[in-house]
């Protein structure tokens, strides 16, 4: 459902707004309004990261899982041999 709203429309819910809060209380609305939702970013970040894998601070350092410079040459892959194709059963 979206919302399509127009310069009357959104004027009238800036008085409705006013109306509600009234201009002196507005800055300290909007003010709490950003808090609460730099709280839920920060919150949202910390959940992301509790997700993240933990590595072990007492644990020794994993060894280098960087492939030696100097490997054998690969075995060339041996030639495929065609299988025969199944005789058909009949079942009499």
């Amino acid at each position: 459902m979206p919302f399509n709203l127009r310069g009357p429309e959104i004027l009238i819910l800036v008085l409705i707004i006013l109306l509600l809060f009234g201009a002196k209380r507005l800055p300290d609305v909007a003010r709490g309004m950003g808090r609460s939702l730099r709280i839920f970013k920060a919150e949202t970040k910390e959940l992301s990261a509790d997700d993240a894998p933990e590595v072990e601070e007492d644990a020794p350092p994993a060894a280098s899982t960087a492939a030696p410079t100097s490997l054998p040459p690969a075995p060339a892959p041996a030639e495929a041999t065609p299988t025969p194709p199944q005789a058909e059963r009949t079942e009499s």
